[in-house]
């Protein structure tokens, strides 16, 4: 039986199943990008494949307009669901079987947008797959959209912690303070990662202070990473300022 029969098979039963046994998560953990091109989809990658290591972990894609997560982490040729597959996805559906017939990043799974059927993931579909998968992984991280965030959707409902990455420049100050508070709205637990380099000489306290909140992490530009990603292996967690950061959110969020 190819993948057409099973991941055909699979859809009906997720459109049509109920969630099966597993204990909740407590909430997914939000990643979104004070501005465009800070590397916000990087660091939910490298965050969410650090946290396989303590447990079942899944990384979701909400961004509207994106190429897809699938093509940062080397799976875009792989078999699997993708938001455009989830379109009847409505009420109860099948988090373990939803799990299942996602494309894996090692041992993390992965539910991308398709570059080749683009668009933003179906709007009634989002909330009710975030609450299958939950209770079927011990971390959900969301690569979340700033314009959902804006609007406040369910994404950003889903999560107990928003990190917020932010370079250390006057339009990231900016794009923080236009965020604020719509996440602190909804999200308990608002934190900055601060990214280097500052070419007008803002300080991560500093940064913190303006915009009146907690920095959980700081790291300067890792010209590796891009390197990998082109490479097909997706963003390292290794070494480098990039995997020393999401190694100290790891130790704290998992």
């Amino acid at each position: 039986m190819g993948w057409d029969d099973v991941g055909a098979r699979g859809v009906r039963a997720i459109s049509a199943g109920a969630i099966s046994g597993g204990s909740t998560s407590g909430g997914a953990i939000g990643v979104v990008g004070a501005r465009g091109g800070v590397g916000a989809s990087t660091l939910a990658a490298a965050l969410a494949r650090r946290l396989a290591r303590h447990g079942p972990t899944c990384l979701v894609d909400l961004e509207h307009a994106g190429g897809g997560l699938d093509v940062l982490v080397g799976l875009e040729d792989s078999t699997g669901l993708r938001w455009p597959d989830l379109a009847d996805a409505r009420g109860a559906v099948a988090g373990d079987e939803l799990a299942a017939l996602l494309p894996r990043w090692g041992s993390c799974a992965v539910l991308s947008a398709d570059r080749t059927r683009p668009g933003p993931p179906p709007a009634d579909a989002v909330a009710d797959v975030l609450s299958a998968l939950a209770p079927h992984h011990a971390h959900v991280v969301i690569d979340l959209d700033r314009a959902d965030v804006l609007a406040r959707g369910p994404g950003l409902a889903a999560c107990r912690t928003t990190l917020v990455l932010v370079p250390r420049d006057l339009r990231g100050v900016a794009g923080v303070l236009a965020l604020r508070a719509a996440i602190l709205g909804v999200v308990p637990d608002v934190r900055l990662v601060v990214r280097g380099p500052a070419p007008g000489g803002l300080g991560v306290l500093e940064l913190a202070h303006v915009v009146d909140l907690p920095v959980a992490a700081s790291m300067g530009p890792d010209r590796r990473i891009a390197a990998a990603v082109e490479r097909g292996a997706g963003p390292s967690t290794r070494r480098g300022p990039l995997a020393r950061a999401v190694a100290s959110l790891a130790r704290e969020l998992a």
